[in-house]
């Protein structure tokens, strides 16, 4: 098994990046439901490419795989969580 090649360094900065911006975009559009799902699709399609770069091609190690899955698996979580919770205070204001 080897070690975090540049490349995977590259793709989680990048990864990174696409995601704080839109985490952003949606802090500044809180009842706007596309901007949320493409945020919470960017971190399944992070731990899913990760994760079979780990399972199926055997190119990550284990401690690299389980900081991509701290970051992407709490912020999964958390979005499901919250799914909702800013469409109700919309909804409120109507």
């Amino acid at each position: 098994m080897s070690t975090m090649t540049e490349v995977h360094g590259r793709t989680f900065g990048i990864w990174t990046l696409l995601t704080c911006t839109l985490c952003f975009l949606y802090a500044f559009n809180l009842e706007n439901k596309p901007v949320y799902l493409a945020t919470f699709s960017s971190f399944i399609y992070a731990f899913g490419h990760f994760f079979t770069e780990y399972v199926i091609f055997q190119t990550m190690a284990i401690a690299n795989l389980t900081t991509v899955s701290i970051f992407a698996g709490t912020s999964i979580i958390w979005m499901l969580l919250q799914w909702n919770a800013h469409q109700q205070i919309h909804a409120k204001h109507s």
